[in-house]
Formats: C-alpha cells, structure tokens, sequence
C-alpha cells in the first residue's frame, strides 16, 4: 500500500476578509475533488485571509501512480485560473506494503489464502462445517452443561 502526502501553500492577495478566502479555498478543494479521487481539506491558517494550507491524500497500490496524481493536483491548482497561486508544496510518498505482508503476485496471495489475524481462526485448508453441524455441536454443548449443572450439588442455605 502506497501513500501520498500532499501539503501546498495558497496566497490569495485580492483576499480582504475570510469570506473571500473561503470562497476561493472552496473553489479550489471542490474542483480537486472532482477531477480527482483524493482526499483534501485545509489544514492550516485557517484564520489568515491571504494564505490557505491545503492537504492532500491519495492512497494506491503504485507509487509512481500515486505521485503522478498528486503532481497533477499541484498543476491543475497552478493552472486552475483562481484568484490564487501556489506559493510552496510539500510532497511525501510512503510505502507501507513492507510492514503487512510485502508485495505478493496474484498466484502467492491464491495458494496462501486469506490473512490470518490474531486471535482469529480462518479455517484455512478446512471444509467449513454446514448449518445443521453447528447447531447440533451448539445443542450437545447445552446438554453438557445443563448435565454439569445438575451434577453439582447446591450450596443454598435454607
């Protein structure tokens, strides 16, 4: 799993109070949102009326795809043609598929199954037991106790 950080800088000097800025931080997060499939927000500044800080997340399976589409979005706000321009950005690219399970070929991932968790029995390599298996294991394990039960004797004082 590969994720991308995206942090940049907006100066809005026509801004002369936060209205104008909010109106422009929006005109610029929701053109982002829709012509990419990333996750943004402003993060910083938000009290400032000539400065925004934009964050930027996309998450995928390819860092160079990952990157891609995160430079795209520094460009289309460049080019974007609102009351804004770029001042800095910050881009980070972390790759986490080594602490999970590494990288694995479609073949690797059929023949080892599903992910095994702590505490959680996957039946792997098993034949999972039918309805009626289950509820008659469930009624022989409350005759058991109800047997245990009986068997132990009362210690209710009268």
């Amino acid at each position: 799993m590969v994720v991308g950080l995206l942090r940049f800088e907006l100066q809005i000097p026509a801004s002369t109070s936060l209205k104008f800025k909010r109106q422009v931080v929006r005109k610029v997060i929701d053109r982002i949102r829709a012509r990419f499939n990333v996750s943004i927000a402003e993060v910083a500044d938000n009290d400032l009326w000539q400065v925004a800080t934009i964050g930027v997340s996309a998450v995928g399976n390819d860092g160079a795809f990952v990157n891609e589409v995160l430079d795209k979005v520094v460009h289309s706000v460049e080019e974007s043609g609102v009351d804004a321009w770029v001042v800095s950005h910050e881009l980070e690219i972390l790759n986490l598929g080594e602490s999970l399970d590494g990288e694995r070929t479609l073949a690797e991932a059929e023949r080892a199954g599903p992910r095994s968790q702590e505490g959680l029995s996957l039946f792997v390599g098993e034949e999972l037991p039918t309805l009626d298996e289950i509820e008659e294991a469930a009624e022989a394990e409350l005759a058991r106790q109800r047997a245990s039960e009986q068997d132990e004797p009362s210690h209710r004082k009268k």
